[in-house]
């Protein structure tokens, strides 16, 4: 049976909201895994959820970047297993190193907590399978530094590659460069995204007249799972 690891670390806030999707509505397996474990076995993937890892101090997830789960979660990656980052857990892969490009406040200066819509730029990550090529679909925000920013040649790699998986598509909620909303490594089983899939994926917490089309982001990566779990 597939299992999917959740990191879990001190001012983390949307761990209980991912496993309850994982194990209630998807039907796997996902467990929390403390962010000091520096040895993992057996989940064939990994989710960074969002919070305030660390409470953002000195800036948001770069103090979590340093704990000694995220030694694993580069192994995982490197071994190419699928990490997902969520919110916090996007600028936690950021600061580690895993993903390029920078999390800026937002160009607001304030805190942006609402639904918007993101369109499917890239359908060929375990992430985003289940989606059709442009699909667009609603999906909340909660973030105050959210703004993805990257200099020209990143921007300019990021396109050449394939790596921008979704962008904003109705509105623009922080300011993001090229209303970035997710991106992936060259080899697409790391994804960073700043949208909550974990609060869209239940039919009653979607907005009116939305649809809970976000689960399929969880779909998409079980869909992709390895049969067997490294050792």
């Amino acid at each position: 049976m597939a299992k999917i690891g959740i990191a879990v670390f001190p001012g983390s806030n949307c761990d209980r909201d991912v496993h309850h999707v994982l194990n209630n509505v998807v039907g796997v397996q996902a467990d929390f895994i403390w962010h000091t474990k520096d040895h993992i076995t057996g989940y064939e993937a990994m989710i960074i959820p969002g919070g305030f890892a660390f409470g953002d101090r000195l800036r948001a997830g770069i103090i979590a970047a340093y704990s000694p789960i995220m030694q694993e979660v580069k192994r995982m990656a490197k071994d190419g297993l699928p990490i997902l980052g969520i919110c916090n857990g996007f600028q936690i892969l950021v600061e580690s190193g895993l993903l390029p490009g920078a999390l800026m406040m937002n160009d607001s200066l304030r805190f942006v907590c609402r639904w918007t819509e993101v369109e499917v730029k890239n359908n060929k990550t375990p992430f985003t399978s289940k989606f059709a090529p442009r699909q667009r679909f609603g999906i909340p925000v909660a973030h105050g530094e959210g703004r993805y920013v990257a200099d020209n040649k990143i921007l300019k790699e990021l396109k050449k590659k394939n790596q921008i998986v979704l962008q904003y598509s109705n509105d623009d909620p922080n300011g993001s460069s090229d209303l970035i909303a997710a991106i992936c490594s060259e080899e697409g089983n790391v994804m960073g995204m700043m949208p909550h899939p974990e609060r869209a994926s239940e039919s009653i917490l979607a907005a009116e007249g939305a649809k809970n089309e976000a689960i399929t982001i969880f779909r998409s990566l079980v869909s992709n799972l390895k049969p067997k779990a490294i050792a």
